[in-house]
C-alpha cells in the first residue's frame, strides 16, 4: 500500500473524538457527524492547516483527537497474536510508539481534507451494543464518493474509534501485516525498536 493511502487512512482515523463521560456522551452517529464537521470546518478556515502546517496539525490532534482514541485497543488489534507474547511493559511501549507513529503521519496528511464534505449514514444499534460501525461518505467535487467505515467501541469514557476502513482497506490490518513480519524476524523488542526508529 502506498504511503499516500496510509496517510489518508490515518488522517481519517484521527478525525474522531468523544465528549464527556459515557452517560453524557452522544451516540456514535451523532459523534461522527458533529466532530468530523468541526474538524473539516477548522481545516477549511485555516490556510496554514490546508498547506500542511505541522505545528497546527499537531495542536489540532492534541486538542480534539488524541485523548479520545482507543490507541491500546487499536495497537492490540494491529499486533494480533503478537500482543499476547508481549510483557505488560512491552505492551505499554508498543501503545506509546504506535500512538506516536499515527500522530506523525496525521500531522503530515492534514491537507487531504481540503475541499471535502461528509455524509454520515444512519446507524442502527441496540442500547446494549458495545461495538458499532458508522458508515460515511467523503465527498469532493469531481470525484466519486469515498466510503469510510469507522469501527467504534463503547468505553467508560464514551464511544471511541479503534479502526477505520477506507475503500475496503483497514488501517489496523494494514499495519498488522507489517508488524507480523517484524515480529517473526526480530520479536517484540525488534518491533518496538522499529517503531522508535520510525518516530525519530
Amino acid at each position: 500500500m502506498s504511503m499516500t493511502k496510509i496517510r489518508l487512512l490515518v488522517a481519517l482515523f484521527a478525525s474522531l473524538t468523544a465528549f464527556g463521560a459515557a452517560a453524557q456522551a452522544p451516540g456514535p452517529e451523532e459523534l461522527v457527524r458533529t466532530v468530523t464537521t468541526e474538524i473539516l470546518d477548522t481545516i477549511q478556515a485555516d490556510k496554514e492547516l490546508q498547506a500542511g502546517d505541522r505545528k497546527k496539525a499537531l495542536a489540532l490532534a492534541e486538542q480534539k483527537v488524541l485523548p479520545h482514541i482507543d490507541f491500546r485497543h487499536a495497537a492490540q488489534l494491529a499486533l494480533g497474536k503478537g500482543w499476547g507474547t508481549a510483557t505488560p511493559e512491552q505492551q505499554e511501549k508498543l501503545v506509546a510508539e504506535f500512538r506516536s507513529m499515527l500522530v506523525r503521519i496525521y500531522s503530515s496528511a492534514i491537507g487531504v481534507y481540503r475541499g471535502q464534505s461528509m455524509r454520515v449514514m444512519p446507524v442502527k444499534y441496540a442500547p446494549s451494543d458495545t461495538e458499532v460501525t458508522v458508515r460515511n461518505q467523503y465527498l469532493k467535487p469531481g470525484q466519486p464518493p469515498l466510503s469510510v467505515d469507522y469501527a467504534m467501541r463503547r468505553t467508560a469514557e464514551g464511544w471511541k474509534i479503534y479502526d477505520i476502513v477506507v475503500g475496503g482497506v483497514s488501517l489496523v490490518l494494514t499495519y498488522r501485516s507489517e508488524f507480523d513480519q517484524v515480529l517473526r524476524q526480530s520479536g517484540v523488542d525488534g518491533l518496538i525498536g522499529r517503531l522508535v526508529e520510525k518516530n525519530r
